[in-house]
C-alpha cells in the first residue's frame, strides 16, 4: 500500500526565497530514490511564505527508506533554521474513499 503524506511549513520573513531553493534542490534528489512516486512542492495561494510538499513512496518500506537518506540530514537541519515552530507538519493520508453516486 502507498505511503502518502503532506508536509507543511513557513518560511521566516526574508527567508521565503533560500528555503523554495533548497526545497527545490532537495526535490530533485528525492524523485531519484527508487520507492517515491511523488515529490511535489506548492505553496499556498494566500501566502506564498506557506510551503506545501505532497509526497508519495510505493510502500512503507521506501519511506523508511527516504527518511534514513542521508541527505536529508542537512537539509532538515537548515530548513528548521529558515521556518517558523519546530519542523515541518506531516500529515499522513489515507487511500482515497471511493464512492458511487447513483
Amino acid at each position: 500500500m502507498t505511503k502518502t503524506l503532506i508536509a507543511t511549513f513557513t518560511a521566516r520573513p526574508g527567508r521565503r526565497e533560500r528555503v523554495a531553493l533548497l526545497v527545490e534542490e532537495f526535490a530533485e534528489a528525492v524523485r531519484k530514490e527508487p520507492g517515491n512516486l511523488v515529490f511535489e512542492v506548492f505553496t499556498r495561494n494566500a501566502s506564498d511564505h506557506d510551503f506545501v510538499v505532497f509526497e508519495q513512496y510505493q510502500d512503507d518500506a521506501a519511506f523508511d527508506e527516504h527518511l534514513a537518506n542521508p541527505a536529508g540530514i542537512p537539509f532538515n537541519a537548515e530548513l528548521n533554521s529558515l521556518i517558523v515552530g519546530e519542523g515541518s507538519q506531516l500529515d499522513f493520508l489515507n487511500r482515497p474513499i471511493r464512492t458511487s453516486l447513483r
